[in-house]
């Protein structure tokens, strides 16, 4: 049966500029195109497997990339969505159909995609937080171009990466969120030569003080092809290195100049407290001719884990995180650039280095962010529930998309693969299941050396470069008691049982220089003028809220058996009130005060009287400020808590 032929939506009139969405691969403002906006929709029966068993209606509109079950979206849909239906038309620029390649881009889609172009097939993806591309050129001589896309996601496949999502029909229970269904991701049209970049990458080495460069070409690579790398930052370009180029992978080692103890160069060290990025400028030249440009950044850092320490840049670095879900009450997962942006700014300002992205991996548009701004990402991978074939075959799929997409980011600083032993249950007992565990680690390690692995944070640990423990003691002093020097945090690992589970696992081979970070604790709530909403313990006013959070971190700050903290968390989510702001991103307490004790700055101060009342600098009115262009890097240069 062909797809029916109703009339679709004309691509929204421009507006101002949306910005990109793979920043880290840009090409000009003429060479791509967002989709995004409004797309005919229609929601069809359970599981449809082509036109022929649901014929799409498409009787809705939605506002793309916003799930279906937001306000955003137009719809705010509750109850279950097996399958959701997506369509429109393409205006292809005429200087694009001349010559060279199109492609259509989405950055993630829940869960299973597949996607057609007038009646044919394109292709189809299975994975819910990773992107995906088909190639248009074939088809560009047909008039007019429709897409179509349908996604099936089962909302109670207990045994499919899920992260937070609730899988009864009526969402919100303990400690789940409202499910998203469908693109969620920008989706957008990209034009190519025919020979061009589709990656580019750099690992930075500090002991040669050099950036390992990994680019991949597509199409034909003539006998004269060349690529340029220009690496640049403060206004100086550092290399512009040109080499000929014989294959479609290219390894690049890019030498600068060393920086030595006193060397000015030593400023290109890229850190939370010194976000220093360096641009890159990649080119493919055919006899002498730049065929492709793109620009993207890397940076100069180095992470270690050794006794008992995170290492940045060959020293010591107290992980001050929080945990981040990523949820907004009107975008739900899909938050927009601004948004994410508010966020990271918000991390900073509240006195923290970094996020611990929980259950979620978050768009490419908020590593920029985190790379530009200086904040340290935890990656973790969103959990399945239920251990089975599908399980293991879905969550090592996705896992190994989720590291190729994000390894080259320099903000990333860790991979977590499981979460509380989410999906892979009664681990002591369970050798399959710890043969998982363990083979998620290893081929975390397998893709990307640089960068320490948790193998299963918060309890039942087995194998890892770090230990994280969950604890959500509600009592400052058994904090201190649990983990104020190296012996009291081993005593803790070996006999304690903070969340009811064996904290290691026996035949575990940890020692006592293995770093141990407590990656959630404190989960305390209060709701200005109502008790809705819960946390792991309660405040009844803003003072008791502060007083609260000043004491719990403070065991915390003058551990000297801890590598660092997660504080849970950022933000109240849906019914969890346990945020150190609310869902819309107002303090619970005075900023300045958040800061300090987040810090470990202790000296009493009064609000009005406060030196510091916004440490980073920012404007708390957010409602009125504008968004600053990318290039700009707000807290570059601020010695932040140092």
């Amino acid at each position: 049966m062909s797809p029916p032929r109703e009339a679709e939506p004309p691509l929204a009139p421009p507006q101002m500029a949306p910005p990109h969405p793979r920043p880290a691969l840009r090409r000009g403002p003429q060479s791509w195109q967002s989709l995004d906006g409004t797309w005919a929709f229609d929601v069809g029966s359970e599981f449809g497997l082509g036109y022929g068993e649901t014929p799409p209606r498409f009787n809705g509109q939605i506002q793309v990339p916003f799930p279906p079950e937001s306000p955003a979206s137009g719809l705010g849909l509750g109850g279950y969505l097996h399958t959701v239906w997506y369509r429109r038309s393409l205006e292809i620029p005429p200087e694009w159909r001349a010559s060279g390649r199109v492609w259509l881009h989405f950055g993630a889609a829940d869960y299973h995609t597949c996607v057609w172009l007038g009646e044919q097939l394109l292709g189809e993806h299975v994975g819910g937080h990773t992107p995906f591309s088909f190639e248009l050129t074939r088809f560009l001589g047909a008039a007019p171009l429709t897409l179509t896309v349908r996604v099936n996601d089962d909302p109670q496949a207990l045994d499919q990466p899920r992260g937070k999502q609730d899988w009864l029909e009526t969402s919100g229970h303990k400690i789940w969120y409202p499910r998203t269904t469908g693109l969620w991701q920008s989706v957008w049209l990209e034009w190519v030569p025919g020979t061009f970049i589709s990656e580019l990458e750099f690992t930075p080495d500090l002991v040669s003080w050099s950036l390992r460069g990994r680019v991949r070409l597509q199409g034909h690579v003539a006998p004269d092809t060349q690529l340029r790398l220009q690496l640049s930052a403060q206004g100086e370009v550092l290399s512009d290195d040109l080499t000929a180029v014989s294959g479609n992978e290219i390894a690049r080692t890019v030498h600068l100049t060393d920086g030595g103890i006193d060397d000015h160069r030593q400023d290109l060290l890229w850190a939370p407290e010194h976000p220093q990025l360096i641009e890159v400028l990649a080119e493919v030249r055919v006899r002498g001719e730049v065929v492709d440009s793109v620009r993207s950044t890397t940076a100069l850092r180095d992470f270690g884990w050794e006794d008992g320490r995170f290492l940045l840049n060959g020293l010591p670095y107290t992980l001050r995180l929080v945990l981040n879900q990523g949820y907004w009450p009107d975008t739900l997962m899909s938050g927009t650039d601004e948004q994410l942006r508010r966020d990271v700014e918000l991390v900073r300002r509240l006195g923290f280095n970094g996020v611990r992205m929980h259950q979620k991996v978050e768009s490419p548009r908020f590593l920029h962010w985190c790379d530009r701004i200086g904040v340290l990402v935890w990656t973790e991978l969103p959990s399945a529930y239920a251990y089975s074939d599908r399980s293991v075959q879905a969550l090592t799929r996705e896992w190994t998309d989720v590291i190729r997409r994000d390894r080259g980011r320099p903000c990333v600083a860790a991979w977590v693969p499981i979460n509380e032993s989410w999906g892979v249950p009664d681990l002591a007992r369970h050798p399959r299941a710890r043969h998982l565990v363990q083979a998620l680690y290893h081929l975390t390690r397998s893709l990307d050396h640089t960068r320490p692995v948790l193998g299963n944070d918060g309890w039942e640990t087995e194998v890892g470069d770090l230990i994280g423990v969950h604890d959500y003691a509600h009592d400052p002093q058994v904090l201190r008691r649990r983990y104020h020097s190296p012996e009291a945090v081993w005593r803790t690992l070996r006999g304690e049982r903070p969340g009811g589970r064996k904290l290691l696992l026996a035949g575990s081979a940890f020692d006592e220089t293995t770093p141990v970070v407590l990656t959630e604790f404190g989960g305390v709530a209060y709701t200005p003028g109502e008790q809705t909403g819960w946390g792991y313990s309660r405040a009844g006013s803003a003072e008791e809220f502060l007083q609260r959070y000043q004491n719990l971190l403070a065991p915390l700050n003058t551990s000297t058996g801890l590598a660092g903290f997660c504080y849970t968390q950022l933000t109240d989510t849906f019914q969890e009130r346990n945020g150190l702001l609310t869902e819309g991103r107002e303090p619970k307490a005075p900023l300045a005060a958040l800061f300090r004790a987040t810090q470990g700055q202790r000296s009493a101060y009064a609000a009005d009287t406060d030196p510091l009342p916004d440490p980073l600098g920012y404007s708390i009115e957010w409602r009125t400020r504008k968004a600053a262009p990318e290039e700009v890097q707000p807290v570059a240069d601020v010695q932040v808590g140092a």
